[in-house]
Order: structure tokens, then C-alpha cells, then sequence
């Protein structure tokens, strides 16, 4: 059912060529939300996310994308201020997807590794917590959200959880959700509602940049109670129910999506 086609509506995904973020720019195409992706790849990935766009255009809404460094404020403000024009004064922006992943892996202590350092904790920080609040203000600032905006970013176990080698990424989870819950404080009255999705282990290139991915992968295979790991598709399915006209209700909070992972 594409409930959205008739809306000139769109989704913005920050970090939208792979993982959560792609499978979720598919979902909410299949249910005719326009979208926007903002991604950041090189030239020897083009052809395979070319594909995977087209996949996206097939569903017969308008797409755009974007091939640009999302954490410099002048790409930020180019890019809303191409959007800004090409939108009119009928589109609007119905969900802001944040899905990027940059940030440093290494451990506190290593006699064999460089060590974590307050810079990586900063980049870490800015870019997968803080760029969520310098885009929605953005777009907020242009007056290109609807009047029923939802904001949806993704968080992990590892926001309460220590695991070797994280901690800057920790750092930058705990902070991607105390941004979330003061949007959906401060900007209830702007009709715009804020939610934080605790995704179960999902095997997407981003986890396997951690070291000791295996040993996570299998230790959650085996506490997960359907005894399987989530999926891109299980995370982007909770997306779409959380932009639908029903979910209006649901802001401020951090849901889990992992098939009952967190309960062991």
C-alpha cells in the first residue's frame, strides 16, 4: 500500500547507500515516500550503489541523492538549500533518518595498537551523535519539515553496554539519544516527533569494522530468543511503522528492535 504517493512527501537518510540506512530508504519508497539519501562513497562503490538507487527509483517515487561529506556545514547548508529550491512551496520533509556511521574502533589501553585518544572521541561524537542536531536544525531553520515531521536515528546495546574497543562510539550513542529526547521536548509544539531505534546485532559492514565482530555475532545468535541476528529489513520495517500517521504518539523514547535480544 503506498499511502504516501499522493503526499509530496519526502524522507531525508543521512548515510542511505548501505546497511540500516539503504534498507530503510527501500522500505518507505515501497510505500511511496519520496526520498533523499546523503552518502559519502568513493568511485570504486558507484556502480554498486547506482544499482541499488535504481532499485529505489523503480518504485515509482522521485529520488535524489547527494555524493557529499554530510559533516561540513557548507555542503550541509548547499545541500538543504538545493533541496529548499527543488522542493517549492508543496514538498516537505516528512522523515529526517540518521544513519551515519564514522568514528574510531581502538581500545583505551594497547601495547600493540595506537590508543583511544580525546580526538577520536570528539570526531566520534560529532559525527555519529551531534550531526544529528546540526542537520535537523537545518532543515527545521528552512522550514522544510511537514507538520508531522518524525525524526528516527539508531542507536545500539553499546549505549549501556561496555564492549572492548567501543567507547568512543558509546560515548557518541549515549549522545545521539539525549539529543533525540530534548527535539522531541523542545520542538513538541512544532508538531515534529523524535524516537531513537535500539537496533539488535546486525551484520552490515559497520560491524564488521569492530574487532572481535564474530565473537558478537555469535554470542547474540545464541542469547537472541528466535535464535538469529537482526536484519536491515527487521530495523527499516520499524522505520516505516514509526512515520505512519498512527505512530504520532510515539516520541521521546528509545525502542528496541532486536527480536527480544536485549531480555538476556
Amino acid at each position: 500500500m503506498k499511502e504516501f504517493i499522493e503526499r509530496n512527501e519526502w524522507a531525508l537518510i543521512l548515510g542511505g547507500s548501505s546497511g540500516l540506512g539503504l534498507a530503510t530508504a527501500k522500505k518507505l519508497a515501497q510505500h511511496g515516500l519520496n526520498v533523499c539519501i546523503v552518502h559519502r562513497n568513493p568511485r570504486m562503490q558507484q556502480e554498486a550503489i547506482a544499482k541499488e538507487f535504481e532499485t529505489i527509483k523503480q518504485e515509482g517515487v522521485q529520488f535524489k541523492s547527494f555524493n557529499v561529506d554530510a559533516f561540513k556545514p557548507d555542503i550541509r547548508n548547499q545541500v538543504i538549500n538545493e533541496l529548499k529550491v527543488f522542493f517549492g512551496e508543496t514538498h516537505k520533509i516528512k522523515a529526517l533518518v540518521h544513519s551515519v556511521a564514522k568514528g574510531n574502533l581502538k581500545p583505551m589501553v594497547s601495547d600493540e595498537n595506537s590508543e583511544l585518544k580525546t580526538d577520536d572521541f570528539m570526531l566520534t561524537i560529532q559525527a555519529m551523535g551531534v550531526s544529528l542536531y546540526d542537520w535537523f536544525k537545518s532543515v527545521f531553520d528552512a522550514r522544510l519539515f511537514s507538520k508531522d515531521a518524525r525524526i528516527i536515528s539508531f542507536t545500539s546495546e553499546g549505549n549501556s553496554k561496555a564492549w572492548q574497543n567501543y567507547a568512543a562510539v558509546s560515548a557518541a550513542k549515549v549522545t545521539l539519544e539525549a539529543i533525540t529526547r530534548n527535539i522531541a521536548l523542545e520542538f513538541a509544539p512544532h508538531g515534529i516527533k523524535a524516537n531513537c531505534i535500539q537496533a539488535g546485532v546486525t551484520d552490515t559492514t559497520s560491524l564488521r569494522l569492530i574487532p572481535g565482530s564474530d565473537v558478537i555475532i555469535e554470542q547474540s545468535e545464541k542469547r537472541n530468543p528466535n535464535k538469529r541476528l537482526t536484519t536491515p529489513e527487521d530495523v527499516a520495517n520499524a522505520v516505516y511503522l514509526l512515520i505512519k500517521d498512527e505512530a504520532s504518539w510515539i516520541t521521546g523514547v528509545i525502542i528496541p528492535v532486536d527480536g527480544g535480544e536485549h531480555l538476556r
